[in-house]
Formats: C-alpha cells, sequence, structure tokens
C-alpha cells in the first residue's frame, strides 16, 4: 500500500484550481487516455507579468491530481521565469514528499508547465525533443536523461518510477540502461541518492490492491470504448484476466494487455507483477 501524507491526501480530497481558462495566455498538455494520465494546465498573466490565474484538468491517480493541484498553489502569482525554475522536487516536498513509484506524476506536472510557458513562448516543449526511447508511453531519450540527472537515479527501475518509461511491454530496458551508464560516465558518477527499501505487500495486500486497480483504474478506461475487463485469477505475481466487450474483438487487445492493462498494474501494484490472458 502507498503511504501518502496528509497534504498529498488534502489535494487529491480538496484540489485546488481545477477547471479550464478561457482564452489562456499559456497551454500545456501532456500524457495521454491511452498511457493512462493526462494533464491539461492552462493559465493567464496579470498586468505585471505574473500568473495571475492557473487551472488543471487531469485524468490519473490521486497522486497525478495532488501533484497538479499542488503545483498550481506553487506558481500562483509568480513570474515565467519564476515558474520555469520549479522542479518537480518543488512538487513533492511542497506535498510533504510522493512515494518513489509516484514521482512520476510530479514529473508531469513540471512538464505541462513547461509545456504552457513554451506555449505561449511560441516555441517546442522540451518534453517533444529527442528519440522516443519508450514506445509504450511515448518517453525520449531527453526526458529520461533529464530525469536521471535531476533525480539522481541509477536503475531501470527508479527510471520507470520517474518517467513510466519502461513501465509496459518492457523491451526498451536494454535502451534505458544505456542511457543510464553514460549519465553516470559523463557525470562521474555525480550524487547519486539511496534508493529507499521497497515495502513488500502481503498476498492478501496485492490481491486486493489489484482488485482496486482494475476496478477503478482500468475498466473505466475500456468501458468508455465499449470493453471490459474481469479478473480471473492472481497467482504470486502472475494476474490472469480476460478482456469483454469490444476489447475482446479489437486487433489491438494484445498492445492494451501490455501497454495498458500491465503497465497500470505495475505502477499501482507492483513492477514485478505479470499479467496474461486468460484461454477460454
Amino acid at each position: 500500500m502507498w503511504d501518502y501524507t496528509e497534504k498529498v491526501k488534502d489535494h487529491f480530497y480538496n484540489p485546488r484550481n481545477v477547471g479550464v481558462i478561457e482564452n489562456p495566455d499559456g497551454v500545456g498538455e501532456v500524457g495521454s487516455l491511452a498511457c493512462g494520465d493526462m494533464l491539461k494546465l492552462t493559465f493567464k498573466l496579470d498586468d505585471e507579468g505574473k500568473i495571475g490565474d492557473v487551472k488543471f484538468q487531469t485524468f490519473g491517480c490521486g497522486s497525478a491530481i495532488a501533484s497538479a493541484s499542488a503545483l498550481t498553489e506553487l506558481i500562483k502569482g509568480k513570474t515565467l521565469e519564476q515558474a520555469d525554475k520549479i522542479t518537480n522536487q518543488d512538487i513533492a516536498e511542497y506535498l510533504g514528499g510522493l512515494p518513489e513509484e509516484k514521482m512520476h506524476c510530479s514529473v508531469m506536472g513540471r512538464e505541462a508547465l513547461e509545456a504552457a510557458i513554451a506555449n505561449y513562448r511560441g516555441e517546442k516543449a522540451p518534453k517533444e525533443e529527442g528519440e522516443i526511447v519508450c514506445k509504450c508511453f511515448g518517453v525520449t531519450d531527453k526526458a529520461i536523461e533529464r530525469a536521471i540527472k535531476e533525480n539522481g537515479l541509477t536503475t531501470v527501475e527508479q527510471v520507470t518510477y520517474y518517467t513510466k518509461a519502461g513501465g509496459g511491454c518492457g523491451q526498451c530496458h536494454p535502451k534505458i540502461q544505456e542511457i543510464i551508464d553514460r549519465v553516470i560516465k559523463e557525470t562521474g558518477g555525480g550524487i547519486w541518492r539511496v534508493k529507499p527499501e521497497r515495502k513488500k505487500l502481503s498476498n492478501i495486500q496485492k490481491m486486493k490492491l489489484v482488485e482496486e486497480t482494475i476496478k477503478n483504474e482500468i475498466a473505466p478506461a475500456l468501458q468508455k470504448e465499449g470493453g471490459d475487463i474481469e479478473l480471473i485469477d492472481i497467482e504470486g505475481d502472475r494476474v490472469v484476466v480476460a478482456l469483454r466487450g469490444t476489447c475482446s474483438q479489437c486487433v489491438l487487445s494484445g498492445w492494451t494487455m501490455q501497454s495498458f492493462v500491465q503497465a497500470k498494474l505495475r505502477e499501482f501494484v507492483s513492477p514485478e507483477l505479470v499479467v496474461e490472458e486468460a484461454k477460454e
């Protein structure tokens, strides 16, 4: 189970600045429904050139909502130059910390802010630069490299926590490791964080979390497209499910199973989970 601070819970249950600004000066959109997380940030400058109003809309977990809410509070009243210096670590620290597995939510907030500022300036958003390494989540080598440098990441697992890269099919893991090795070599090692020990879930906790994730995070997205999903069995780290409705006949069902269902369960439950489709 994730250990959330009271401030994270407050910004989740009582999010600030929700909505969309009409005729905004800047608009930033990152993520996608296919990837499971999406954030839209809009802002309007006041007469002094400061962020007078800012609002957000997001599709994602509690950490995504809390991170976006915190971001809006952090940048309100700041100039674009001041706002542009805010990092994902600033967002996490404002919330009193985030579980490492949820740090990608703070990164998504920072990326939305950068995209909105770039939109105002008529520039290309930094996230769009580079070569795509993780095709499941559309993460570039530049985004991975930046996350490694800014957060002191040393493992593929950590990169997944911060960027979602590698959280789908896993084919990009060797490339991610290459980027990690290169950055460490180029920086001479730098100052690297000690990875916190991951809390081990009991079998009951794991089963409950799998059921909740399917019910609250996966099924609603599939149902919007006329599909559905049924949990068949859980055995250790092996989760067996069956796609229903239109999803069961879709030619992209294999992609849905690996890049959405498995990715979501790895994000919310455990990166060791392997999802299989029931043979019926």
